[in-house]
């Protein structure tokens, strides 16, 4: 077993006791090489996205957000709102996350226009096993890149609220993200 196998799987392990034991989110900083922690969680279009399914096809952008209707969170999501199609030019599935209630979520989708799902983590389990949870309860602002196949790629710590699109856009192209066929290209969002 290599340095790396090994340090990768203690990750993980202590990915999933953070997760089972609520030891908050001090401990665990996830790194690009990681296995992305899978989730199942319910979003502001009505619908259930599973990280495991979704990385089976594609890559995937999680876009954690702290709070729905704040200020600089409403500004990232019009951001993505607005220069979404820039993102959409690549085969990826791609999300806003927060621990608000999904109501809350569903509502700040509508009121700024977001084409794409935000995915709520009201019991906090998703944000404490990527390491996001902040310790006043609301998730920190961080993006992550996940692969097919559920490696993260690279974890952005020090998002632009006003640039998120233009630079979600710019990271995946950095990475070698796939383009999505210009036929796919308006519908190729998180469905």
């Amino acid at each position: 077993m290599s340095r790396s196998t090994t340090k990768s799987g203690l990750r993980l392990a202590l990915v999933a006791a953070v997760a089972m034991f609520g030891l908050g989110a001090a401990g665990v900083e996830l790194s690009p090489g990681d296995a992305a922690p899978d989730f199942d969680l319910e979003a502001s279009d009505g619908e259930r996205y599973r990280l495991s399914d979704l990385v089976a096809e594609r890559a995937v952008v999680v876009a954690w957000f702290p709070r729905a209707y704040t200020r600089g969170c409403t500004i990232e999501c019009k951001s993505l709102a607005e220069k979404g199609h820039l993102i959409r030019e690549f085969d990826v599935a791609y999300f806003m996350a927060s621990v608000d209630p999904v109501e809350d979520n569903a509502g700040f989708a509508e009121e700024n226009g977001a084409d794409f799902p935000l995915l709520s983590d009201p019991t906090k389990e998703v944000a404490t096993s990527y390491g996001v949870l902040h310790e006043k309860g609301y998730s920190k602002r961080h993006t992550f890149y996940i692969g097919v196949g559920g490696e993260i790629l690279a974890i952005d710590r020090e998002v632009q609220p006003a640039t998120s699109a233009e630079d979600i856009a710019a990271m995946l192209g950095e990475l070698g993200v796939a383009r999505a066929a210009s036929s796919d290209a308006e519908s190729a969002g998180a469905e």
